[in-house]
């Protein structure tokens, strides 16, 4: 595997059910969750050397700003430790998302996600685009949880719903903080600069933004070098902020390297850039094309913080990553046209809003404010 482009693996719409299924009772790999032609490393078991490219920033080194700069420049991620998010609130939300994830498979579905819906349980988003199937459920929370988690749990859904919310505080508060060190690193330092970029005097997009916690449950899998937990895609997102807990499964691809499994870090987040801060950067931060393997010993739970601008914000590289006279790597339009184009053909969204191949798409009127 040479390029970004064979990392991917989508096929096209599927048109089979992506309704959970229990995945307690499958004592085998059904077919429909056999993945052919894996490649050797396909299995969690052994960590890829290579992986010791993943840098490990400390937030509080006053070098920060280069280091997360050079990480998103030359990785498109990077682990950061010293963030400011207590160890006990991430452990309670690890074992919230349990609770959750333990429940019976027709409990769950109670909050099942309509497939328009923006919150509830279900399978990955991208599954469409894809002829197998994913050993993976997840819940989908934006804002307050307390809709769905009524249907989970109708007299016991408050301290799910505080943790939930408590985390989501605090995960907001880290984005602001790396958004800072993210812009700062690619010179965006004044009022000015911020403005010229669309976006307000603290780095803030300046018609608001859209964030979603995503819960991820990878159960125990009886063949696991021959299922996919999560297949190869990138985030829409401008960054994603992950726990990946202290079990292993997390692998990104690199040109020259291919696919490495990503050893967590006591106590660190996962940081990659997405997307949209691909396009912002003129292409300089490469949006990071990761997959997710499961393991037959353990049901590994991740939680995922994704953050964006809302539809109607105009997007754009940033004036001062683009050459004087050159065209910009990227066309001006709508973030909420970008989803669409992402939702309609998943890893050919960023060549369709390319200004270098001049290729245009006709998206429909409904603007799916999803960013995950």
């Amino acid at each position: 595997m040479s390029s970004l482009s064979e990392a991917h693996r989508a096929t096209g719409p599927h048109s089979g059910n992506f309704t959970p299924p229990d995945f307690r009772s499958l004592q085998e790999l059904p077919d429909s969750y056999s993945w052919p032609q894996l490649d050797d490393n396909s299995s969690v078991d052994v960590i890829d050397p290579q992986a010791a490219f993943v840098p490990v920033v400390d937030l509080a080194d006053p070098n920060i700003v280069d280091l997360v700069g050079r990480a998103c420049q030359g990785y498109g991620v990077f682990q950061v430790t010293n963030h400011g998010i207590q160890m006990g609130l991430i452990k309670d939300t690890e074992i919230e998302a349990r609770r959750l994830f333990s429940l019976p498979a027709d409990q769950k579905l109670k909050a099942l996600r309509p497939p328009d819906g923006p919150t509830g349980y279900g399978l990955a988003r991208i599954a469409p685009f894809f002829d197998k199937l994913m050993w993976h459920e997840g819940f989908t929370i934006k804002g307050s949880p307390i809709e769905d988690a009524r249907k989970l749990w109708p007299d016991n859904y408050t301290s799910f719903c505080d943790v939930m919310e408590e985390y989501q505080k605090g995960m907001k508060e880290l984005c602001m903080r790396l958004k800072r060190v993210i812009l700062a690193s690619l010179g965006l330092t004044t009022e000015e600069d911020l403005k010229l970029g669309g976006l307000g005097p603290s780095g803030e997009f300046t018609e608001g933004c859209i964030t979603a916690l995503q819960l991820n449950n990878y159960p125990s899998c009886p063949s696991p070098k021959q299922a996919m937990g999560l297949a190869a895609h990138t985030d829409t997102s401008m960054f994603t902020i992950l726990y990946q807990g202290d079990i292993s499964g997390l692998q990104i691809f690199k040109d020259g390297v291919g696919w490495a499994t990503v050893p967590p870090v006591p106590g660190a987040f996962v940081v990659n850039v997405g997307d949209l801060l691909h396009i912002l950067s003129n292409g300089r931060f490469p949006t990071l094309v990761h997959r997710v393997f499961v393991n037959q010993a353990h049901s590994r739970i991740s939680i995922a913080y994704f953050y964006g601008p809302t539809p109607n914000t105009q997007i754009k590289p940033f004036p001062n990553l683009v050459e004087p006279g050159a065209v910009p790597r990227y066309r001006s339009m709508p973030w909420g046209e970008y989803i669409n184009i992402k939702a309609k053909h998943l890893d050919k969204a960023l060549s369709l809003a390319s200004n270098i191949d001049q290729k245009q798409t006709q998206e429909g009127d409904c603007v799916n404010e999803e960013i995950a």
